[in-house]
């Protein structure tokens, strides 16, 4: 009598476990262990081609003679491309989903999706225009809004200006597609404007005579490529207007140089016999 009742209770457990496992397993017509395997080496592949990718775009866009900049805005859309080819391979074939039909209903929801990520997609597409259109790549020296920097990168949503103090300012691309950029000379390039006081014919020895300062004070500070040049404009009732150019080596800090450059030509600049 126990024995049946024991046997009876058993078939009661076994038959919802049964049906449990027969409706997973008629809802998903996979084997879970080697599904799992097979999802786990195609991701894998998937995270190494995506940083052999971006390191090989990175290479190439770092040349010369390539007119794209290298900016980790095209990194990070080769990233993408490359998930979302690797992920589409995985649910395809691992799970037997059809991605057509999945890309079909998202392009449905695509008015929705992109008034959520108006935003988002703004940025998007300007720091393409930016990038493409070569308007600003790293490196280079702006001023947007009164904001004066040096580009470090254009992501996908802002671009990074870093100012002759170390500060860093995150810039919206959207901001900066729509907002008067100024291209400000190269950080290397030290432009000094001065006004010169001196009867006309002593402003060649005015000139040497600046030059001269500039070049020790500039040589004070660190190494110079391009010597300074002295060139007038101008004709004012306050003088003559020009401005000392001197290009510093990579690495020596510009402001520091131009500081320097200042005090060493401005005595000269009231009156053109000082010495």
């Amino acid at each position: 009598m126990d024995g049946a009742t024991e046997t009876a209770e058993a078939t009661i457990l076994e038959e919802p476990a049964e049906n449990l496992l027969a409706f997973v397993s008629g809802f998903v017509q996979v084997d879970w262990l080697s599904t799992a395997i097979v999802a786990v080496v195609a991701l894998a592949v998937t995270a190494v081609v995506s940083r052999v990718a971006a390191k090989l775009i990175r290479r190439v866009l770092s040349h010369d003679s390539v007119p794209l900049p290298s900016s980790s805005i095209f990194v990070n859309i080769v990233r993408v491309v490359v998930w979302a080819i690797g992920v589409s391979v995985v649910l395809s074939s691992c799970f037997g989903v059809d991605v057509t039909a999945a890309v079909a209903a998202l392009g449905i929801g695509g008015i929705a999706i992109s008034l959520g990520f108006q935003d988002t997609l703004a940025n998007l597409i300007s720091g393409l225009q930016l990038s493409i259109m070569g308007i600003i790549e790293p490196g280079d020296n702006v001023d947007v809004g009164g904001q004066r920097g040096i580009v470090r990168d254009v992501t996908w949503r802002h671009t990074t200006l870093v100012t002759s103090t170390g500060e860093k300012i995150v810039v919206p691309n959207s901001v900066l597609n729509t907002s008067s950029l100024i291209q400000l000379p190269p950080p290397r390039k030290v432009v000094v404007p001065i006004s010169v006081v001196a009867e006309g014919d002593e402003l060649t020895q005015a000139s040497e005579r600046i030059a001269q300062a500039a070049s020790a004070a500039a040589h004070g500070v660190g190494a110079v490529d391009v010597e300074p040049s002295v060139t007038f404009s101008d004709v004012t009732a306050f003088g003559f207007t020009g401005s000392v150019v001197v290009w510093m080596a990579e690495g020596v800090d510009p402001t520091a140089a131009k500081d320097a450059v200042v005090r060493a030509i401005a005595p000269l600049t009231r009156d053109g016999r000082s010495a």
